[in-house]
């Protein structure tokens, strides 16, 4: 039995994963990490990792960047493994968990999603093919409440595009704001924010007389915590070092 940490356990997303959890038979959480002390499932909350005096095999994070140092701090101590799943982390942020990679396992993705990470993975064997031929585009859609745009998964998949490209690509998030006619360069990002979207992302690869699109729409965050309990999975046992939802998929297929 996996035993897991859950930090950020009485948050949406901490819920969920309780819940699937709590179907499967390999793995169990044996703490919960909130500022929400409640108890609202079987396993025992704390308002701070260091407060947790048992074992774990894994701590998974669906919180916030500030909670970043601690939960650092308290893997690197215990040398557990961790899934870092929160979003919003700066570039300081992502240089503390690449560094405290030389010590500890770091699983760190932008979205998740098994799903996402093979549309990254088509979507950068397209642009590879493609290249100098197509135009990319790439629209996001998420919720209402969603506070930063573009969303961190349009830009991750912005980024492994550009990596795949033998130019540097720009990125132009505001065509109101660029009067000129488009570069073949460019890799335009577009934001749509509305109602209970969960997240929508479109690839459009635009050439002469046809258009290819790549598509993902998440229905629930369940994907998400699907992604993440895989993850937790895949690290119990690994080296220290940096791990990304692409190498779990690999390993899969």
């Amino acid at each position: 039995m996996i035993k897991i940490i859950m930090n950020g356990c009485n948050g949406k997303m901490g819920q969920v994963i309780s819940r699937l959890v709590d179907e499967d038979s390999e793995v169990e959480i044996v703490c919960g990490v909130d500022i929400n002390t409640q108890q609202m499932n079987d396993y025992p909350v704390v308002a701070s990792i260091e407060e947790f005096a048992g074992e774990a095999d894994v701590v998974i994070d669906f919180s916030h960047p500030s909670c970043l140092n601690s939960i650092l701090n308290y893997c690197k101590r215990t040398n557990t493994p961790v899934i870092l799943a929160t979003t919003g982390f700066s570039a300081e942020d992502k240089a503390s968990f690449t560094e405290a990679a030389n010590e500890i396992p770091v699983f760190f993705s932008a979205n998740m999603s098994l799903g996402i990470n093979l549309l990254i993975s088509l979507a950068k064997q397209a642009a590879k093919l493609l290249e100098g031929n197509f135009d990319i585009e790439i629209v996001e859609r998420h919720h209402n409440k969603k506070i930063d745009a573009p969303s961190g998964t349009a830009l991750a998949i912005a980024d492994a595009i550009d990596e795949t490209l033998s130019y540097p690509a720009e990125y132009v998030f505001d065509r109101h704001n660029v009067r000129r006619q488009r570069k073949a360069t460019e890799i335009g990002i577009s934001a749509v924010r509305g109602g209970t979207i969960v997240g929508d992302h479109d690839i459009i690869f635009a050439g002469n007389d046809e258009v290819i699109e790549l598509s993902h729409h998440a229905a629930s965050k369940e994907i998400f915590a699907v992604g993440a309990i895989k993850a937790a999975k895949f690290m119990v046992g690994k080296p220290s070092g940096m791990y990304s939802m692409d190498m779990l998929v690999s390993e899969m297929v």
